[in-house]
């Protein structure tokens, strides 16, 4: 099996991320969120931010996921 290696492509609300991760599994890109709020949260410590929800993509899909991400988000 092919190793998937994931990038970084934003961090925002997780309304913004929930969003976008409907306009990436449209569009067939492999998406995880990374919350470290929540998983400190879970942990029992205090972790990240609130709004700090990243989402990171298969790196040979990151040019995809930024352009959906331009298009719906950009001011």
């Amino acid at each position: 099996m092919k190793e998937i290696n994931y990038t970084h492509v934003y961090t925002g609300s997780e309304v913004s991320v929930n969003f976008l991760l409907t306009l990436f599994d449209e569009n067939n890109i492999r998406s995880i969120v990374k919350n470290p709020y929540k998983s400190g949260v879970i942990s029992g410590f205090h972790g990240g931010e609130f709004n700090s929800v990243q989402i990171l993509v298969d790196e040979t899909q990151k040019v995809a996921a930024e352009k959906i991400i331009q298009e719906n988000l950009s001011s």
